[in-house]
């Protein structure tokens, strides 16, 4: 890979496209937390919760979330529900009664019996519009088949590749056209030979899976929120790229068009991010800025951004800096979020994108295709 391609320290990269329609199909946690709450109920007992509740919670939320993908563990039943704490912890699960209105008291029968079983400390009961605690997660909501994602962007089928050119790009040949994966790599070195972008060198992993989370890998991938294509980019998004609406669904245009995007708005996070986590070591800090670059794809960058400079959300942050080493990158991202819970726009959902990234990164490096290539080694 060409020198451009560097590290965090010196990068600037991602993005600010807040496109995938990526949220839990629950009962009361089909609403997302994306309003003000007052430190009442669930909200609350987040106040409350001391800052170092968020050792652990990063492979806590893989756990569950590996569940979902991949319909096992707790979730080989879709028609469940699971629950878990502040840690992430699986505390208990339900099966699904046969309505809403069932399901949701035998969601609060449990959260009151894990509560007197000294489970959990705190419990509140959650209805249609309010979250309870501890928190529920659907099995049963919309996901990636994750194996066929996978074979798609590595092009098993003839019919899953590509070849065509935008801009400058020309990749492959109608003869014979090459996979996702593929793709994506001679974009990334194409720019990078010509100065365009200074990007991370682990930038196309977790660029790679995106586009496993975001459409699984299909070209007509459409949102009902009009988000379109491999990355699932919105209309505004592409017209800022000057990409036509007849090549909307290209799929050279929609990864070079995520590259640039993510090049520019990278400038507006890469000063926050280093006065506040600067002094990390160099793994840990690269590793957290590129978590919280994925979460800024989903959520936005402005709030991304919040949780770093912010007076009042920047407080766990601030926290984490200073005793970075009880933390993984992982729980330091996460906890950011689940302590300004009920606070900014971002909250569980953005979460749960972050971790179905990360997994989708390791199907991937876990193909007899990838496993043993650089674009597989942390960097």
């Amino acid at each position: 890979m060409n020198s451009k391609i560097t590290s965090l320290r010196q990068l600037t990269l991602i993005l600010v496209l807040a496109v995938s329609g990526h949220t839990a199909a629950l009962a009361e946690e089909r609403k997302v937390e994306d309003k003000s709450a007052d430190a009442a109920g669930w909200t609350a007992i987040v106040r409350d919760s001391p800052y170092w509740a968020s050792q652990g919670v990063y492979q806590n939320i893989l756990t569950i979330r590996r569940w979902v993908l991949k319909e096992s563990g707790y979730c080989s039943d879709s028609e469940r529900h699971i629950l878990f704490d502040m840690r992430g912890q699986f505390l208990g699960w339900i099966s699904n009664g046969a309505d809403r209105a069932t399901t949701q008291k035998r969601l609060n029968d449990t959260r009151q019996s894990l509560h007197n079983k000294g489970l959990t400390e705190d419990w509140v009961a959650g209805d249609r519009d309010t979250n309870g605690y501890p928190f529920a997660l659907a099995c049963d909501q919309p996901h990636v088949d994750l194996d066929l994602a996978v074979s798609r962007y590595l092009g098993i089928q003839t019919s899953d590749r590509v070849w065509g050119a935008w801009d400058d790009l020309s990749f492959a040949t109608r003869d014979q056209p090459g996979s996702l994966h593929d793709a994506l790599m001679y974009i990334v070195q194409r720019r990078s030979e010509q100065n365009r972008y200074t990007l991370p060198v682990v930038l196309p992993r977790y660029l790679a899976g995106q586009i496993l989370i975001e459409s699984g890998g299909q070209a007509r991938a459409h949102s009902r929120a009009d988000a379109k294509g491999i990355l699932q980019l919105s209309p505004s998004a592409l017209n800022d790229c000057r990409i036509k609406p007849g090549n909307y669904w290209h799929r050279l245009a929609q990864i070079d068009c995520a590259l640039r995007l993510m090049h520019q708005n990278a400038r507006n996070l890469q000063p926050v991010f280093e006065e506040r986590f600067g002094h990390l070591p160099e793994n840990k800090r690269n590793e957290l800025f590129v978590l919280l670059l994925v979460q800024a794809y989903h959520g936005g960058a402005g709030r991304v951004q919040a949780l770093l400079d912010d007076e009042l959300l920047a407080k766990p942050a601030e926290y984490f800096a200073a005793n970075h080493q009880r933390f993984t990158a992982g729980d330091i991202a996460f906890g950011m979020v689940f302590h300004n819970l009920g606070r900014d726009r971002l909250g569980l959902a953005s979460l749960y994108y972050v971790a179905d990234v990360q997994l989708a990164t390791e199907a991937l490096c876990r193909t007899n295709q990838l496993a043993s290539t650089e674009f597989c080694a942390w960097k």
